[in-house]
């Protein structure tokens, strides 16, 4: 009986080792895959509904990579048209690709099948389209700085026309719509501040309120999971900041480079991270907790 009670302990103890190894290590910086040398325009990853990862000016500028679900990392666009180079990518629906053009002062559209390259809107007093947000039925919001005056404009994009929603703000960069579409987040780089605005259902925004402001190091692209948690990368410091949507610091993940310039979420389930960084030639990756909102929402469609 002794003997039966050892083999049981054992068999429960194997059964527990088991399911700790299954489980996630999570906020936990690794590298996923390397895109070559020339990252320092590295930026706006987006995944499709398929699981496949897609950013920018991974070999050169003016260049649009891809990491397909097995890890393969290849080059999916060579150039955009000529005058034009991408920064934030937004997928909209029926898998429509939209580009931040920084330098041509547009919004590109790709088609994947056909990889077929159109303007979607141009707005020559933009000063250069940086990030995007996206929402209901493809509207589009772009933060707009101008580095140079240290000052950045807020734009709705929307039927193939840019509205301007805010001007003369920091410099606006990171962008993003909560869960619910009823917030619109926007961070400053320089000034560190991120705020928040109410969004109403065309798209305007109002009740302008400070949501969080950092002390040191700049900021770059964010991203919402479906819980409403904001993630942050800081630029300079080698971390992704998470907060939650009541604006408070959950907690601060350290990534292997120090220029995390954006981040996306994808795999399986929603729950990886993947942070384009800007002085490695690697793509990092980290396990959360909730799934991104993009995720879940092309994942609904």
């Amino acid at each position: 009986m002794k003997q039966f009670y050892n083999v049981l302990i054992l068999f429960f103890i194997n059964i527990s080792l088991i399911s700790c190894l299954q489980k996630d290590i999570l906020y936990q910086a690794v590298d996923y895959v390397y895109v070559g040398d020339f990252t320092q325009g590295l930026e706006g990853p987006a995944v499709d509904k398929n699981g496949n990862l897609y950013f920018v000016n991974p070999l050169h500028s003016g260049s649009v990579g891809k990491v397909d679900v097995d890890g393969n990392f290849s080059l999916f666009i060579d150039h955009l048209p000529k005058g034009s180079t991408a920064n934030g990518i937004r997928f909209g629906k029926n898998e429509k690709m939209f580009l931040a053009d920084y330098t041509g002062h547009n919004v590109l559209s790709i088609d994947l099948k056909t990889k077929k390259i159109s303007v979607y809107a141009h707005e020559s007093l933009a000063n250069q389209p940086n990030d995007l947000a996206i929402c209901c039925n493809d509207r589009l919001f772009t933060s707009d700085p101008s580095w140079k005056k240290n000052t950045g404009n807020i734009w709705k994009v929307e039927a193939g026309k840019f509205y301007l929603l805010s001007e003369n703000m920091g410099t606006t960069n990171g962008i993003e719509v909560s869960p619910n579409n009823k917030t619109l987040y926007v961070n400053e780089s320089v000034q560190r501040n991120v705020w928040a605005f109410d969004l109403d259902s065309d798209g305007n925004i109002s009740n302008k309120r400070l949501f969080y402001k950092f002390e040191d190091f700049g900021m770059d692209g964010m991203r919402c999971d479906i819980d409403g948690n904001l993630y942050i990368t800081r630029y300079g410091k080698g971390t992704v900041v998470k907060l939650s949507n009541k604006g408070e610091l959950l907690r601060e993940i350290n990534m292997k480079g120090k220029k995390p310039s954006n981040i996306a979420f994808g795999g399986k389930d929603g729950k990886t991270a993947f942070v384009t960084l800007q002085d490695r030639g690697y793509i990092e990756s980290f396990r959360v907790e909730s799934p991104g909102r993009s995720f879940s929402k092309s994942n609904s469609e």
